[in-house]
């Protein structure tokens, strides 16, 4: 693709990029298509073909290919955001030259991780069961001095059933239900291998913005000076008390309106319109920035190291002199400013509550500042506090040498910077405290209690603060409010508060464990990192008693060591998130499942889902063989895809009915070994009735082996016949059409001369004892499966057979009985913590989220599923052990 060379006197969009190539290798494995400027104009060629001193043109959002300078920009300032890493080496005297080294080493990158290879269960039980396979086929070649590419036909086999999982992801792609009807993105399956582990899935662990929220951030609420704003309308841009104390000019109220529009990364630019957009890395600075804009103070462009605000008709503008990037462990953002009009240097921050208030200044009061963020988390709105400080200029001069050798050291870099910023964000003087609404998405509690009736425990795993997760929590239905439900909290700062709150909650799961009530626990990050790295087995057994958990405050290595623990225990996994801090945990899961959402394509990218020889002689020709193994046997399986054991309605109806996959009820080693016995079984029969009738001097080796084959193909199409539950014009065609071209194709063949089977289907079709043979074949080898079959369905019908039965007669079922989870053990030397109880005292419930062990309140019976109820998950009977950790 060429474009017209005039192009460069036309308008550049706002997002390109020219850049000039240094190496001409593609970064990881990238082999999408660039464009490439050339004296003709430009071209968009392959990035294996860019090569050392072409000039690359970019968008925004393309993947940079390689190693790449940066000409120029469209932004008018020229500004292009390159995070990563310079290494350079120590001074020397040849001033001439300068050896240094770019390694992009974004955060995201470094959380990422390496990705591991996944197994579903199906597949680490195949893996021993073929090595099982082979050694009996060995010893049976051995014993019966029969033997031939054993191993080769074993791996056939496994080839099939890998084909049936690409189907089974290809419908994941075709499903039009599956959607976003706002963004028209399809889902996508990109691991095609563990489709089948969806359905053994017993925990979820999600995150929360943006998965089970929308990620819309809506300015809603706020605190100024000890003054709530949008309290009664529930919308601080509308509320007359702001708006008119922004008229009035409050010094607080223009000062925080000014944080808002000033403390961010956000860049402004215009749309062909006139419109003023702006691009953040975050949705949280791009919805206090429109609130901002909103209320009058606009920021309407930033160009190099000024910005520029509108407020009220007057332009004011601030020269940013640094910024103090957010950290994880700082939890807060500032940026130093000076007045252009005035010359004064001042330092402005937000950051979380912890992060702000105790660095108030001595004689600020804060109280009210904690009433507002504890009244904005109980509504689950998300809380920013704002703060601000005048820096002499002195002060700011000697700062300021101490940060730019602190972001230039090469060693403990990260240290030495937040060291630094601490030395400047104290005496803050509070302004405020912002609350912003982030939306439940639709139908997401109704999508959790559907998943909690099929025996699916959830864990919310998240940033934000206590509070508003577990409001978030209880409007979702990830747990239950009071009485019906129970919230154990598990904090401290120290290795011995974290251990008398754990000891506290296990010895309260313990004692509800077999009541009818929904537990939970919520743990925030730090008490988290204490209890993972000193008492892990305590936390472990915790983990198995309780359905339900809120993690806060975490950081993303956190999550997925959390997902490795449930996955020590032996649980099927599935983690489900949105965002770049996601990614670790959605690789360490069994099934990942990514989102494609507002905060970009790093965990859909990362996902699962965006949804030896032995002489002797063979008795089949090789050619018969493999149009056993990858045709004939190939297309009834594949096809069996769409066949349903049950209709989506009755699933939805009865999901209880989900206990029956996880834990591998309906695939184990004893079902493999019945199937095992069938097929042996009927390679007996066909073998023996084979030889018995054709076995003499005037047979060819040729027709003994097209009769066993025959006699295998008929009895497989009787075999896929019994098995199916919902037949269909495609299954009729694979069954039955598959036989018939089993003979077409096998006269073809026979018509051919050199094809070794000249002449042979034609003799044995002509005579009346081959289609005796295979009536004698089908008889001996269908009617023991169908006579245990009957007996079955009449006499030891399971679950599924019941409700198989009830769709195919078109009557309800009232009550299935009791369907129990699969139970699980706890290793002996799991027992924790040494818990001992008073004999005299009573057993302890603790209230939603109570730090008092004394405290009892009674509770209403919990309400069971509507066919049975769900046992305690710790039981003497566990049949899994939980890995030691």
């Amino acid at each position: 693709m060429v474009e017209p060379a005039n192009e460069k006197s036309q308008h550049k969009r706002p997002s390109e990029l020219l850049v000039y190539c240094t190496t001409a290798m593609s970064v990881n494995g990238f082999l999408g298509a660039v464009k490439h400027c050339s004296p003709f104009g430009k071209q968009c060629i392959q990035s294996q073909d860019i090569r050392v001193g072409n000039i690359v043109w970019l968008r925004e959002n393309d993947e940079v290919p390689c190693d790449l300078v940066l000409i120029g920009t469209s932004d008018p300032q020229g500004v292009c955001y390159v995070e990563g890493v310079i290494e350079c080496p120590g001074p020397d005297k040849d001033i001439r030259r300068f050896d240094g080294n770019l390694r992009n080493e974004t955060k995201l990158g470094m959380t990422r991780g390496i990705p591991e290879p996944k197994l579903t269960a199906v597949d680490a039980m195949i893996d021993k069961l073929t090595g099982a396979i082979f050694v009996f086929q060995i010893v049976v070649v051995i014993v019966l001095g029969t033997a031939g590419n054993v191993w080769k036909d074993t791996e056939a086999r496994k080839v099939s059933l890998d084909l049936v999982k690409s189907l089974y992801a290809k419908f994941i792609d075709w499903d039009y239900e599956m959607i976003d009807p706002e963004t028209d993105t399809p889902s996508h399956a990109t691991n095609t291998a563990i489709s089948e582990d969806l359905a053994q899935v017993e925990y979820i662990l999600t995150d929360k913005t943006g998965t089970l929220t929308e990620n819309r951030m809506i300015f809603r609420r706020c605190c100024i000076g000890g003054i709530f704003y949008g309290n009664e309308t529930g919308d601080a841009l509308k509320d007359v008390g702001l708006l008119n104390a922004i008229t009035s000019g409050s010094p607080d109220v223009i000062r925080f309106l000014t944080v808002m529009a000033v403390c961010n990364t956000v860049i402004p630019a215009k749309s062909k319109a006139g419109a003023i957009l702006y691009k953040a890395q975050s949705q949280d600075e791009e919805a206090l920035v429109h609130a901002a804009a909103q209320l009058h103070m606009v920021l309407v462009n930033k160009n190099a190291s000024i910005l520029e605000i509108k407020f009220n008709g007057s332009v004011l503008q601030y020269e940013i002199l640094e910024t103090l990037e957010f950290t994880s462990d700082r939890k807060r953002m500032s940026v130093v400013v000076k007045d252009c009009h005035s010359g004064n240097i001042s330092l402005l921050s937000k950051g979380a509550d912890e992060a702000i208030l105790p660095y108030a200044h001595a004689g600020q009061q804060t109280r009210t500042f904690v009433e507002a963020v504890e009244q904005y988390s109980q509504l689950g709105l998300r809380t920013l506090c704002l703060a601000w400080r005048e820096v002499e200029e002195d002060e700011y001069q000697e700062w300021s040498l101490m940060f730019k050798e602190a972001s230039s050291t090469l060693i403990d870099r990260e240290w030495r910077i937040a060291e630094v910023c601490q030395r400047l964000e104290h005496d803050l003087k509070v302004l405020g405290v912002t609350a912003i609404e982030d939306r439940l998405q639709d139908g997401v509690p109704e999508t959790i209690e559907t998943l909690r009736k099929a025996g699916i425990n959830f864990w919310m795993l998240t940033g934000d603060k206590q509070n508003t997760a577990i409001q978030i929590a209880l409007s979702c239905n990830f747990i239950s409010p009071e009485p019906k439900g129970q919230l154990l909290s598990i904090d401290g700062k120290t290795e011995d508060e974290v251990c008398r709150s754990l000891e506290r909650v296990l010895l309260t799961m313990r004692i509800t464990t077999s009541e009818p009530k929904d537990v939970a626990f919520v743990v925030d990050g730090w008490a988290l990192e204490i209890a993972l790295k000193h008492y892990r087995k305590a936390f472990t057994e915790l983990a198995i008693l309780s359905r339900t958990a809120i993690c806060c405050r975490v950081t993303p290595s956190q999550k997925a060591q959390l997902v490795e623990l449930l996955k020590s225990c032996d649980y099927r996994t599935l983690a489900i998130g949105d965002g770049g801090n996601d990614v670790r945990m959605i690789q360490k899961a069994d099934i990942g499942v990514g989102i494609s959402g507002r905060e970009g394509l790093q965990a859909a990218r990362a996902a699962d889902y965006s949804i030896g020889s032995l002489s002797g002689t063979s008795l089949f020709n090789s050619v018969s063989l493999m149009a056993y193994n990858v045709f004939y046997t190939s297309i009834p399986v594949l096809v069996s895809t769409i066949d349903k054991d049950l209709s989506e309605g009755t699933v939805m109806q009865h999901p209880q009915i989900l206990f029956y996959c996880q834990a591998g009820r309906l695939l184990n080693p004893s079902t493999f070994a019945g199937w095992f016995g069938r097929s042996l079984f009927h390679a007996i029969v066909a073998f023996v009735i084979s030889i018995h009738v054709y076995a003499y001097e005037k047979s060819e080796m040729e027709e003994v082996s097209m009769v066993a084959l025959s006699g295998c193909i008929w009895l497989q199409a009787f075999v896929v016949a019994l098995e199916t539950n919902s037949f269909t014009v495609f299954q009729h065609l694979a069954i039955w059409g598959n036989l018939v071209a089993f003979y077409i194709i096998n006269w073809i063949f026979s018509a051919i001369p050199s094809s070794g089977m000249y002449t042979i289907m034609f003799r044995l079709c002509s005579q009346p004892s081959y289609w005796i043979t295979m009536f004698l074949i089908v008889a001996a080898g269908m009617g023991p499966i169908v006579a245990l079959k009957y007996f079955r369905y009449t006499y030891r019908a399971s679950k599924i057979n019941i409700l198989q039965q009830a769709e195919r007669m078109g009557g309800p079922i009232l009550s299935l009985g009791t369907i129990e989870p699969q139970p699980r053990a706890i290793e002996k030397d799991v027992a924790p913590l040494s818990i001992t109880q008073p004999r005299s005292r009573s057993p302890v419930y603790e209230p939603l989220l109570s730090d008092s062990p004394n405290t009892r309140r009674s509770f209403g019976s919990g309400t069971p599923f509507d066919f049975f109820q769900s046992p305690s998950r710790l039981s003497s009977i566990y049949s899994r052990n939980c890995k030691d950790n």
